[in-house]
């Protein structure tokens, strides 16, 4: 707004330098650019980033699979560990020998976090396994996927924002640079007569 403010109060203007104007044109193009371009960037990449986690949730879903398991004994407490899922980042989770069987029938044991308080032999539980039966994380859900997507989007949108700014800055902090410098070499070459009767004529 300010840009386009600068330009209508230089239009017509006998005091209006072409730096002016310049710098006026650039600041009115970044504000067209922020609110064009990076809007659009940001669709793009979050549409990309969509695309490529819907997919990735789909081909999760399909190759894991929930099972249940059965503790054998509690392990060593690993307060390391929290509980992604639970409301409040307090809960920790228990590390505990477990056996499960696979979706293809063979039986597997071993360590595995569970979010049970107090576990004990014989208790059981779900657990996310591959089709050989190794425990793999919980796949990804659409809603989460379409949450980072968003993110994704947001910040490249953001980012391309500053981008553009950045440029912009960089861009008049060198006119302004060259119009002093320019000023300085006037101020030079009229130094030695300033002040002088009839200097100059």
């Amino acid at each position: 707004m300010r840009a386009i403010r600068g330009l209508w109060r230089w239009r017509g203007n006998p005091l209006c330098r072409t730096t002016d104007l310049a710098e006026a044109w650039v600041a009115l193009t970044a504000l067209l650019l922020i609110v064009s371009v990076a809007p659009l960037a940001g669709v793009l990449v979050g549409g990309v980033a969509q695309n490529a986690l819907q997919r990735s949730v789909r081909e999760q879903h399909q190759t894991r699979h929930r099972m249940t398991a059965t503790v054998v004994r509690a392990l060593e407490r690993s307060p390391l560990t929290v509980d992604p899922e639970s409301a409040s980042g307090g809960d920790l989770r228990r590390r505990v020998l477990a056996h499960w069987t696979a979706p293809d029938g063979s039986r597997h044991e071993g360590p595995v976090m569970v979010g049970i308080d107090d576990p004990g032999s014989g208790d059981r539980f779900a657990i996310w396994t591959d089709a050989r039966g190794r425990a793999v994380a919980h796949p990804l859900d659409s809603a989460t996927a379409t949450t980072h997507a968003v993110l994704a989007g947001f910040g490249t949108a953001v980012a391309a924002g500053a981008l553009v700014e950045a440029v912009r800055r960089i861009a008049v902090g060198r006119m302004v640079r060259r119009r002093y410098a320019r000023l300085e070499q006037e101020w030079d070459r009229a130094g030695p007569d300033w002040g002088r009767t009839g200097a100059g004529s």
